[in-house]
């Protein structure tokens, strides 16, 4: 039996990462799949927060294009280039964006309507190639701050257990 993602949002930051890496670690101990590791983790973070959306954007031609992957919340965009929008700043820049407001980031792509706010992590593999964008939106403004981007990349590095295997565009 899976252990139940507990409501975190109540929690200081710090301390909800902390819990969810740890389950993060006992659900996926013996995987190595990278689709299960982002459905799994979209899910605990979708939950645990609350967050209007949390999911992938996977690398599906190295340098050029992202397409959505294991994914809660409303409707994703399909595709998005890299440099374009946030995700595509981030597997561009290859560094975790933090936006405070959407509406202010030149470029947004506004998958929802909703969205206040944003972070987006790059995800790597064993050998530091782009796997991925972990994509959360939030409908606060501001919702993200230091210790968020310091715990959602410490739950990015479950992936540096695998090697990236480019998806067909």
């Amino acid at each position: 039996m899976e252990p139940v993602i507990p409501d975190l949002r109540s929690v200081p930051r710090e301390d909800a990462y902390a819990q969810l890496l740890s389950i993060q670690q006992l659900v996926l101990e013996d995987s190595r799949d990278i689709i299960a590791g982002m459905a799994t983790t979209s899910a605990l973070l979708h939950h645990a927060f609350g967050h209007l959306w949390t999911g992938f954007y996977r690398v599906v031609e190295p340098g050029q294009m992202l397409r959505v992957g294991p994914y809660q919340g409303s409707l994703g965009c399909q595709d998005i280039r890299f440099g374009r929008g946030v995700c595509g700043t981030a597997a561009a820049e290859g560094r975790t964006v933090v936006v405070p407001d959407v509406h202010a980031f030149p470029g947004h792509i506004a998958c929802d309507a909703r969205s206040r706010s944003e972070i987006v992590v790059p995800v790597f593999d064993s050998t530091g190639a782009l796997l991925a964008v972990l994509d959360i939106d939030s409908a606060e403004p501001d919702a993200f701050g230091d210790a968020d981007q310091r715990g959602l990349e410490a739950l990015m590095a479950w992936f540096t257990r695998t090697t990236y295997v480019p998806t067909p565009a």
